[in-house]
């Protein structure tokens, strides 16, 4: 049987973190930077303890009035340090099996080699141990796996694609999917045919390790369960990359 990583973004501030930890099999926690504190680190951490979900630190930009989503152009170096910093915070609260940029970082990382890189220094200086999530196809993954790292590539439930394997810029209204049925049927094909179709409609190649529902979207938990249920549905086995 085929086994696939079901992952979403936690410790953001929602009120449903509790509720979509019951259909995932990862989540990626927020390191106090985008979002979160200690407290929220502590609490949605202790959450997935319960669940027996692995948990992920989720590093992002120190820009909360954007929360992560504004692209900042920082040195190589502060790049790492600030990946770094997150990274330990998490590590100080519990036990971090993967790690996943947020936001504006993972998107910059997606395509710009140097941030990808800066990323993969500061993992490797913390813990080479963890496993790298990066948008598939991506410059994070490809600086992952010469640097020798474990990477899963990432596809993502409610987000638009282009045709060249990129996320719609969310500065579009075409961004986000928001019919759930679409959502639910674009995980389907990229986890079953290894494709997605992107919003000019064009087929485009994926490859799917693990796939990510945002705990921030409007229908996030009937999505997050309506994907799990579709899963399971199709024989797929829940669990994290490498179990």
């Amino acid at each position: 049987m085929t086994r696939i990583d079901l992952n979403c973004d936690l410790g953001e501030g929602g009120a449903g973190d509790a509720e979509l930890m019951r259909w995932v099999s990862s989540v990626n926690i927020a390191c106090g930077a985008h979002a979160g504190d200690r407290e929220t680190m502590r609490r949605a951490a202790e959450l997935a303890a319960q669940s027996g979900v692995a948990i992920g630190a989720h590093p992002g930009y120190e820009d909360r009035v954007h929360f992560g989503r504004r692209e900042l152009q920082l040195e190589p170096s502060a790049i790492e340090e600030l990946v770094a910093r997150q990274f330990d915070a998490l590590r100080a609260i519990a036990p971090v099996r993967h790690l996943k940029p947020h936001g504006a970082l993972y998107n910059q990382a997606a395509r710009d080699l140097s941030v990808a890189e800066s990323i993969v220094r500061a993992v490797m200086a913390v813990d080479r141990r963890v496993i790298l999530y990066g948008l598939a196809g991506s410059c994070l993954l490809s600086a992952g796996v010469a640097a020798g790292l474990t990477v899963a590539s990432e596809v993502f439930a409610d987000r638009a694609y282009e045709s060249d394997g990129s996320l719609t810029p969310r500065n579009r209204s075409d961004a986000l999917l928001v019919d759930v049925d679409a959502a639910v049927a674009q995980v389907m094909q990229m986890v079953r045919f290894g494709t997605v179709t992107s919003r000019e409609g064009r087929v485009t190649p994926v490859r799917a390790d693990t796939v990510c529902v945002h705990g921030d979207g409007l229908r996030a938990l009937e999505l997050t369960r309506r994907v799990r249920q579709a899963l399971g549905a199709d024989g797929m086995l829940l669990g994290p990359p490498g179990t």
